[in-house]
Parts: C-alpha cells; sequence; structure tokens
C-alpha cells in the first residue's frame, strides 16, 4: 500500500502513452501550432511496463490509458495486451476519442479491458465539428453504439462548455434511458493549450446539476470512494449520469490518482507540475527501488488539494498547457 502525507492510499495509475491526437479539441489544443515530443523522448512501452511492474508491487492496481489519443500511437494493442499481465493490476482502463477505437473492440473485449471512457462532447455533427475542429462524427458515433452493445464498461465523457454544447446535455441524459451507460458532464478547466482560450461563463457542477433537475426527475446514487463524480440517474431509466468537478475541486479529499506524462513525469496532482522525470531516472541507470524511493518522497510531499496545488506553481508559468501533454 502507497499512503501520500495525508494519509491517502494511492492505487490508480493515469498513464499517458502520447501527446500526440487526430483531434483540435476547442477545450484541449489549439487549432494550430502544436509543438510535438519528439518520438526519442516518449517513455517507450518497455519503460512503462516496467513503471507500472514496480508501482504495481507497491500497490498500484489501477491503470488508466490516457493520451493525446492513444490509438494513435503505433503497436499499441500488443501493449495493452502485456498491460492486463502484468500481476497486480486489477483494472486496465481506457479513455480515447473513438476515432481509431472501432477496428481494435474484439481484441480489447478479449484481453478484459475493463472500461472505456469515451471522450465525446456533442452528438450533434455540426457541434461536434464546431469542437473538434474535425469532420469525423460519423466514425466516432458508430463507435459509441458499438461499445454500448460491448461486453466492456462505457462511460462518456462530455466538457460542458458554455455557448457550445449546453444543448446536447438533455441528449446525453436520454442515451441513459435504453443503455446501461454512464455518462460524465465534465467542468470546463483552463488545459487548453492556449492562454486565454476557454470561455468566459463557467458551468460548475451546481448549475450543471440545476439544469438537468429542471428537466429531468433525477436520483441521487452512493458515490464510491474516490470516485471522480459525483453521480445520480434518472428515475426509471437503465444508465446513470454523473458531473465531475474538475475544476471547482470539490473531489480532492480523498484522492487516489496520480499520473504520468508522455514524457515520464510524475504529477501528483492534475493542477501541480511535474516532479520526478522517471524516464531520465531509467535512462540513467536508476534501480526500481531507487524508482520506488523517488515516488514515496514525491507523495510526502504531496499537495492537499488542486487549489494548494496550483498554488505551489512557478508563478511565472500560469495553466495553460494542453492536456494532452498532462495525459487526459
Amino acid at each position: 500500500m502507497i499512503l501520500d502525507n495525508h494519509g491517502r492510499e494511492i492505487n490508480y495509475l493515469r498513464l499517458a502513452i502520447t501527446d500526440r491526437c487526430n483531434l483540435r479539441c476547442f477545450y484541449c489544443m489549439p487549432q494550430s501550432g502544436i509543438q510535438y515530443i519528439n518520438r526519442s523522448d516518449l517513455l517507450s512501452y518497455e519503460e512503462m511496463l516496467r513503471l507500472v511492474k514496480v508501482f504495481a508491487a507497491e500497490g498500484i492496481s489501477k491503470v488508466r490509458i490516457t493520451g493525446g489519443e492513444p490509438f494513435v500511437r503505433k503497436d499499441v494493442v500488443p501493449f495493452l495486451s502485456k498491460l492486463t499481465q502484468v500481476k497486480g493490476i486489477l483494472e486496465v482502463n481506457i479513455t480515447t476519442n473513438g476515432t481509431k477505437t472501432l477496428p481494435y473492440l474484439k481484441q480489447l473485449e478479449d484481453m478484459g479491458i475493463n472500461s472505456i471512457n469515451l471522450s465525446l462532447d456533442s452528438l450533434n455533427k455540426e457541434r461536434f465539428f464546431q469542437i473538434t475542429r474535425r469532420d469525423i462524427f460519423d466514425q466516432v458515433h458508430e463507435t459509441l453504439f458499438a461499445l454500448m452493445e460491448s461486453t466492456i464498461k462505457t462511460k462518456l465523457n462530455m466538457v460542458v462548455m458554455d455557448g457550445k454544447n449546453i444543448e446536447d446535455i438533455e441528449s446525453f441524459i436520454e442515451l441513459t434511458k435504453h443503455y446501461d451507460v454512464a455518462v460524465r458532464f465534465i467542468e470546463e478547466m483552463p488545459f487548453n493549450g492556449t492562454l486565454g482560450q476557454g470561455n468566459q461563463e463557467l458551468w460548475p457542477m451546481k448549475k450543471i446539476l440545476g439544469h438537468i433537475e429542471s428537466k429531468f426527475q433525477v436520483e441521487k446514487l452512493i458515490d464510491q470512494k474516490s470516485s471522480t463524480s459525483k453521480n445520480f440517474k434518472v428515475k426509471e431509466y437503465k444508465g446513470s449520469f454523473g458531473i465531475i468537478p474538475a475544476f471547482t475541486r470539490t473531489i480532492c479529499g480523498d484522492c487516489n490518482r496520480i499520473r504520468l506524462t508522455p514524457k515520464g513525469s510524475l504529477r501528483t496532482c492534475l493542477y501541480g507540475e511535474g516532479v520526478i522525470n522517471f524516464r531520465d531516472m531509467m535512462r540513467n541507470g536508476s534501480t526500481d527501488k531507487e524508482i520506488v524511493s523517488a515516488l514515496k518522497v514525491a507523495l510526502n510531499h504531496r499537495a492537499k488539494n488542486g487549489f494548494e496545488a496550483e498554488k505551489r506553481r512557478d508563478s511565472n508559468i500560469p495553466i495553460s498547457e494542453s492536456m494532452a501533454t498532462i495525459g487526459g
């Protein structure tokens, strides 16, 4: 078991395997001018597997693969297969934009992928294009329904953006009427790749919930420990919905997650900065014991919540980096 300095058990690793993405979503990336990491600077699959094995021996039992878009990286499926076989890893989950996922769905089912979070911010083709700046809605829509009919647990992640997709909230709720799917409405954050990009008016959790309650009969569900969302369902609907207070940060109290960026930098909080670079440690010959020691030192200085982590950042570096460089 790994504990941080606030007594919280850390058992969940979010592992970003690439900073590349084939969409240009408004809330995540600028339309152009992305400076991608050199491929040689990315963690290799072998390095990632080594780190997961080391962390699993210390108590990490869940891994979420993120990006960028994971499926744009070559040979990701063989890597995922090896990851599911690491001793101590009980769950492997994936967050994807769904543009390249469908051809691998059967393989993902067979290897035992626990869940897939599909990032989808509109069920309307025109609004999808306005948000993503790419005209590939039909591919994602097909993936959505294939996922909901598969054996893999499916969640839908929608970033709620004033003036861009508020009309879609009701449509996503209606999906839960007939499908056992969990929709997640996410507060918009400043990780969009361009300082000043984003909406002036934030839709916080209370406003999102109030909007839904004005149109549906809502029931509160019991939230699991360390859940990133406050969870609900519409009475007699098959699925559920949750709201992730990613900006107002009311879920930090029992956070069980750490992040590894595509370059191997450890983030103990989304709103903080990298505290250790495990890629450099491994390439400089560090032992597994030294890696574990560095991890524990970092967790012994972990911020209590996202607000404290943000205050610790270099004052000359405002939060504006793309989520793709951090790990979604």
